[in-house]
């Protein structure tokens, strides 16, 4: 009797079968895709792996391209999606080997969407409805063999209800929102342009569409601020904004020329307690903040170390260490990897080991943490992800820091100043999370009460109130969170779905003119279909089912009920809906594209893609009559407001992963330009002068050594 393994990914498919196998495992291809034969005390076991999702969801019995639709199916992935068509080979493979298995273990990861992918193998390809459940969250040996051993008898059912609910639910508003949307803009102004809006995406984009409007409706107001400059700092008056100018000048003019007197000295110590252990969503909030990472490739990184063993499952809501993970025993894996040995010998010393736990729980998977396994070759950006979680895992077991504020009151002829300054007086936890503490220190000189300071200057400052600061990739994920919209996992997908729809732009996020018109058009004809409240809710039926309050066909019975009463009252108000959209369309693809006038023609000079050459340029809108072009260099390019100091051509934004955005001037013949070159020529004549050196060197090292050994073995 067989059993069949099915794990998420490769690595963890050959690990598993490495840590089973009597003997090593025998590895099997077809069409290059590995499985694993082996034997386990005794049984006869294969290994074999799905790629994530190997089935999605369809439109059932098609009819054209019409809404409402709510007859869906479950179909292989590579029927419902082009892209994916490497899925095929692996759904055949797993066939085969469902055929000569008689039991079934699923090891995907142990959440929603592993429980989703697992429940869809175990259906459409194994034709079973149960199996064994491994559970783990970690890929090290240790924990895999144990999670094998511990096995449930049964999947998790209530989960895999939840996420099968939960793909219909997406599904139903994807199709028909998104359909509903571009059908308006093509019924009403003939242009076919897809849009899209989903059950998370229509909210999200109202959040980041309001803070855009107080953005654009604020209206800035003057306020004035006093600075006293003394011999020793500045210092600022205690009435913080002054809203009178006249006030303002009055208390410069009674100070001026006047020498200032401490009045009082205050001295306060506080406790600064350690950070809580990382959940993802603090994880991809944390990366941005210190690394500018955007969430989604911290969240790509983090997978990776987690596929490596390198740490836990980071998909995880917890900010909490159980006190089953052993915390002397973390430290003592982690103390192997000699970065951190010292930091943890430290921590070992303690007579408790306590971490400073947060108040978020998952049921599935603890905090992200360390495993020990000492990782062979990270690249510099998986480095910066895993030392941050090393770090903060360290921090979260160490000393509360002391740190103190002093704040000082200066009398400049009976006007109240005071300046503050804090310092760190016991780090504590500073020293373990290092690079990435984020504090400023002001430690103020030593003086008394009573003592006298020359001012050298009053400065009256002229400022204006600052509008609310735009969302970034990391704030909104927090926001949506907070919000209850979305899961851990998908919210830096929605974020990028809506800059790859146009409706946002640039990292401090900025909403298109067609974000503003679609959030504005929706909210004026079917509201409904952005509520956060209501999709929130949809967020908490996902629990219920969990926790058997609920079951998920009377949730889809609910969204059905409510989406066709939405889109009856969309398609009657399609023609204003489409002409409104019509609009913002072309101003946003106009923004998207014109870099500036065309000095022969005067007509828009455009950013275009050529599918023949597979690359952008620049061309005028006035071809035929006009065929002025200019070549761009590789990377994406954006238009910019910008304009070459040399020549007067516009500069278009180039921007290259990994890499800093840099200005390209468009004009083949720029001054600008030719010096450029030049400097590149130089450089990489300087750059071959040094490798050729480097090598000569190199060969006189390798000769001497050589020389050396065979003396050495001559003597012996």
């Amino acid at each position: 009797m067989s059993e069949l393994i099915i794990t998420e990914k490769p690595s963890t498919a050959e690990k598993i079968a490495k840590i089973l196998a009597d003997k090593s495992p025998k590895i099997h291809k077809v069409e290059k895709i590995k499985y694993y034969e082996l034997e386990h005390k005794g049984k006869k076991i294969f290994v074999a792996c799905a790629v994530g999702h190997l089935f999605g969801l369809a439109e059932k019995n098609k009819h054209g391209w019409t809404y409402p639709v709510f007859e869906v199916e479950w179909k292989p992935a590579y029927e419902v999606n082009k892209f994916s068509q490497y899925t095929k080979p692996y759904i055949t493979l797993l066939k085969k080997l469902a055929k000569e298995s008689k039991e079934f273990t699923i090891a995907t990861d142990f959440d929603i969407e592993g429980e989703v992918i697992g429940y869809n193998i175990l259906r459409y390809i194994c034709n079973k409805e149960d199996a064994k459940r491994m559970k783990y969250s970690t890929t090290t040996d240790e924990e895999l063999l144990e999670s094998y051993e511990k096995a449930w008898k049964h999947i998790d059912s209530l989960q895999a209800e939840a996420g099968v609910t939960r793909h219909t639910l997406d599904f139903y508003y994807g199709i028909n929102v998104s359909r509903a949307l571009t059908l308006a803009i093509k019924n009403a102004t003939g242009m076919f342009k897809i849009l899209s809006s989903g059950r998370v995406q229509g909210p999200a984009l109202k959040i980041l569409a309001r803070r855009e409007e107080k953005i654009k409706k604020f209206i800035p107001e003057p306020f004035w601020r006093i600075e006293a400059i003394t011999e020793k700092f500045g210092a600022w008056h205690v009435e913080d904004k002054f809203l009178d100018k006249k006030k303002a000048d009055d208390v410069v003019k009674k100070t001026k020329g006047k020498d200032a007197l401490i009045e009082d000295i205050d001295k306060r110590e506080f406790k600064q307690l350690p950070p809580n252990p990382f959940d993802l969503t603090a994880l991809q909030i944390e990366a941005h903040k210190v690394l500018g990472m955007a969430p989604k490739e911290t969240m790509q990184l983090a997978q990776k170390l987690y596929v490596n063993s390198y740490i836990s499952y980071p998909r995880t809501s917890s900010n909490q260490y159980p006190t089953a993970l052993n915390y002397e025993k973390m430290l003592k894996n982690l103390s192997k990897n000699p970065h951190y040995k010292k930091l943890c010998d430290e921590l070992l010393k303690k007579k408790e080991l306590i971490p400073n736990n947060g108040k978020k729980t998952d049921a599935a998977h603890p905090a992200i943490y360390c495993t020990g396994v000492v990782p062979k070759k990270l690249g510099a950006r998986e480095a910066k992800i895993y030392d941050l979680i090393a770090r903060r895992m360290l921090a979260t077991f160490s000393e509360l820091a002391t740190r103190e504020t002093v704040t000082i009151i200066l009398d400049i002829n009976k006007e109240k100043f005071h300046v503050k300054g804090t310092r760190t007086i016991e780090p504590g936890w500073h020293t373990f999370y290092g690079p990435y503490l984020r504090l400023e220190e002001v430690e103020l000189p030593k003086l008394e009460k009573g003592q006298e300071l020359k001012v050298k200057e009053i400065k009256r400052h002229d400022l204006e109130t600052q509008p609310p600061k735009r969302y970034t990739a990391a704030s909104i994920i927090k926001k949506l969170e907070s919000l209850n919209l979305g899961t851990k996992a998908t919210r830096s997908e929605i974020i990028d779905h809506l800059f790859q729809r146009n409706y946002v732009r640039d990292k401090s996020i900025e909403v298109t003119d067609l974000g503003m018109i679609t959030i504005k058009t929706l909210k004026k004809y079917c509201p409904e279909i952005i509520d956060e409240e209501l999709t929130g809710e949809f967020e908490k039926d996902m629990e219920d089912i969990r926790e058997k309050k609920k079951k998920g066909k009377e949730i889809l019975e609910e969204a059905k009920k409510f989406l066709t009463t939405v889109l009856e009252k969309f398609k009657k108000n399609e023609k204003a809906i489409g002409k409104a959209l019509g609009e913002a369309t072309k101003k946003t693809r106009d923004e998207e594209s014109i870099v500036g006038k065309c000095k022969k023609c005067g007509s828009n000079l455009r950013i275009l893609y050529s599918k023949r050459f597979k690359s952008r340029f620049v061309a005028c809108s006035g071809y035929p009559n006009c065929k002025t072009t200019f070549s761009l260099p590789q990377g994406i390019p954006k238009p910019s407001d910008k304009f070459c100091e040399e020549c007067g051509f516009p500069l278009v934004m180039i921007i290259r992963a990994g890499k800093r955005p840099f200005f390209y001037c468009i004009n083949k013949e720029c001054p600008a330009k030719e010096r450029w070159r030049q400097e590149q020529a130089k450089l990489k004549e300087a750059e071959a002068k040094t490798k050729e050196l480097v090598k000569k060197t190199v060969k006189k090292v390798v000769k001497k050594t050589i020389k050396k050994v065979v003396k050495k073995a001559k003597k012996k």
